[in-house]
């Protein structure tokens, strides 16, 4: 609750061919839109046929030759982030952890290194808290796709390697013709998920763990998550501090409920998280990237809301990051070295804003509440408290006086009397007055750099 702010690694193979998201998946997808067929199209083109040249050959492509951990950790440490989650294994079954239960793992192949392991390391070294992310309760169904064949063209009805006996341990066995959702019914499946999770969270201990589903298969997953809360507890002297997220609403407390791409509406009673990405989820050639101020924008509405922000920063396939994210992140971390203080340790307020950003008829997220990124004006606010301290965040840089509502003297929100007025990241003394509707702060002479500029308000005694 007081971190706020996370970077997270959606790194691994399937980074290899610079397509995004899912490739390992809609390779083997020759039917369907344009978001599955052009990966086909591409792997055809460049690799080979599904049926003969598989996701399987991709892994050992994978050599993250330019990847040095120790100097990102830094790097995201400057930037403001407080924790730092590891992809663990996604969709593809492919562990980035040297595991014993199975060998399509990152010290057997690819890089040949443990990548949980060093980004751990680099982790504890700049003393951020370290979390994983484990996508494998869906990978059952998702990875099913690789067991079909083509049902035109020169191969036809030959089966993709994913049907091959001698790679089940990569794709998964097949599935009942009916077990099709996100997670799996079948009860083999959950022992081999609950297996594996369980040794994750045995070799590694991390604060955090995050689920890319619900809280997967009923009371297998209840005897995972007993598992992770007891084993932390023993590492704390008897303090649980260990976080598990997961995509379910309601938590009560029992986990943190997490909002891919998408933001709450509303102050939730119990923190929650936002994970999303500045780009696509894996590298993808030509991609767009949120601007450094949209970054800022969105963690400022999500943590006034009682919020995380949990931010994948792409990678390339060898590791390291381009000019453009490196320019994302230095305006972030410029913005976060100078107005943290209204951000880290702080609590929502009575209200979350004001503006028209606020109004009950927002744009719905991709899954789930309301857009992550979007546009605001210089009339849009939003509020955190630390203490008595309140701080007012103006979405966007106004050009004349600053005007806010909720402080005027006869606000229904609030009628305490304001006695200081300051502007985070500046020295220079503002001209302001509590009027009836408003609380005026006069158009600063020197705005910063940043494009949302923050005001630390105290009230009398």
């Amino acid at each position: 609750r007081d971190a706020k702010f996370g970077i997270w690694s959606h790194w691994g193979p399937q980074a290899v061919p610079r397509q995004g998201d899912w490739y390992a998946r809609n390779m083997y997808k020759p039917e369907g839109g344009d978001w599955e067929t052009r990966y086909y199209q591409h792997h055809v083109k460049t690799y080979g046929h599904p049926s003969v040249f598989g996701y399987k050959d991709i892994i050992p492509m994978w050599k993250a030759e330019r990847w040095e951990p120790d100097s990102l950790m830094a790097l995201f440490k400057k930037v403001g982030a407080k924790y730092f989650v590891s992809m663990a294994t996604h969709h593809d079954n492919f562990f980035l952890w040297n595991s014993k239960l199975h060998k399509w793992n990152s010290v057997n192949m690819g890089p040949k290194k443990d990548v949980v392991k060093l980004w751990q390391d680099a982790a504890r070294k700049e003393g951020l808290y370290f979390g994983v992310s484990e996508h494998l309760a869906a990978s059952y169904t998702w990875f099913q796709a690789s067991r079909r064949s083509d049902k035109t063209g020169p191969y036809a009805g030959v089966p993709y390697d994913g049907a091959n006996p001698a790679y089940e341990d990569l794709y998964h066995a097949a599935t009942a013709p009916d077990d099709t959702e996100w997670l799996t019914k079948d009860p083999a499946n959950h022992q081999k998920w609950l297996e594996r999770i369980t040794e994750l969270v045995d070799m590694y201990q991390p604060d955090l763990l995050y689920s890319d589903s619900e809280l997967p298969f009923g009371e297998v997953g209840r005897t995972l998550l007993a598992h992770y809360y007891n084993q932390d507890q023993v590492k704390n002297n008897g303090k649980l501090q260990a976080v598990y997220t997961c995509k379910l609403l309601q938590p009560k407390g029992r986990w943190v409920q997490d909002v891919e791409r998408g933001a709450l509406d509303s102050i939730s009673p119990y923190p929650w998280q936002t994970d999303t990405s500045i780009g696509d989820w894996y590298y993808r050639t030509g991609q767009s990237y949120m601007t450094g101020t949209q970054v800022v924008q969105m963690l400022v509405d999500i943590v006034s809301k009682n919020g995380n922000l949990l931010l994948n920063v792409v990678q390339t396939p060898e590791g390291d990051l381009e000019p453009d994210v490196l320019q994302i992140l230095e305006e972030i971390g410029q913005w976060t070295s100078a107005n943290g203080t209204g951000i880290y340790g702080t609590r929502p307020w009575k209200i979350y804003g004001e503006g028209a950003s606020t109004d009950k008829n927002q744009e719905k997220g991709r899954f789930g509440g309301v857009k992550d990124v979007r546009p605001y004006t210089a009339g849009d606010f939003r509020f955190t408290i630390k203490g008595s301290t309140l701080f007012a965040f103006c979405m966007e840089k106004p050009e004349g006086d600053v005007r806010i509502k909720s402080l005027g003297k006869q606000s229904a929100v609030s009628k305490q009397k304001v006695v200081s007025v300051q502007m985070l990241g500046s020295s220079q003394k503002l001209n302001w007055k509590q009027e009836a509707d408003a609380l005026v702060i006069q158009n600063p002479s020197v705005w910063p750099s940043w494009n949302v500029p923050v005001f630390q308000i105290e009230f009398a005694k």
